[in-house]
């Protein structure tokens, strides 16, 4: 996988300064950001695991998505990014997580929710947002760069959270 491996680098440190731990719920990545963090020897002491959530069951199981949730919003929505991420961030006791819910393609695409369209959320401690965005590209592409994106907002919300208590 070639993402911005620089970023993932400011990433691990930023964890590792803070002594703070994240875990990943994952649908259309398929674990693509779980596999890109862990080819970094010795993540162990921030990477806690992840869930890769890829039915509506599984997020509503593993992860506490809320049914009617799923029902009226779609399993690709902010809303169900968020309780994914609270849901992975409430399993795994990270103080942070990133949740990723979308469509990769080629299929799968309506008018108002377009192949690429993809969900992601991030939650901490006393933070908690959620972004909808439209990538291009074949599958391989929209999932890279929902990995990369997310690499860098968690990143940047780190950034803040650590300026935020100084």
């Amino acid at each position: 996988m070639s993402l911005n491996s620089e970023k993932l680098q400011e990433l691990i440190r930023s964890l590792r300064d803070q002594k703070l731990t994240v875990g990943f719920a994952e649908s259309c990545t398929g674990g693509a950001l779980s596999a890109f963090l862990t080819e970094q020897p010795g993540i162990s002491d921030i990477f806690l695991g992840s869930v890769v959530s890829y039915s509506n069951e599984a997020k509503e199981d593993l992860l506490g998505v809320r049914r009617d949730t799923l029902m009226q919003e779609g399993a690709v929505s902010e809303a169900v990014a968020r309780q994914m991420a609270h849901g992975v961030r409430r399993q795994l006791k990270t103080d942070w997580s990133v949740a990723i819910t979308g469509i990769a393609g080629p299929s799968g695409g309506t008018t108002t929710k377009p192949v690429g369209t993809v969900c992601i959320a991030i939650a901490g401690p006393a933070f908690e947002d959620s972004r909808r965005l439209l990538f291009s590209g074949d599958r391989k592409a929209i999932q890279h760069a929902s990995v990369d994106y997310s690499v860098n907002w968690l990143c940047e919300a780190l950034d803040a959270s650590l300026k935020s208590r100084q």
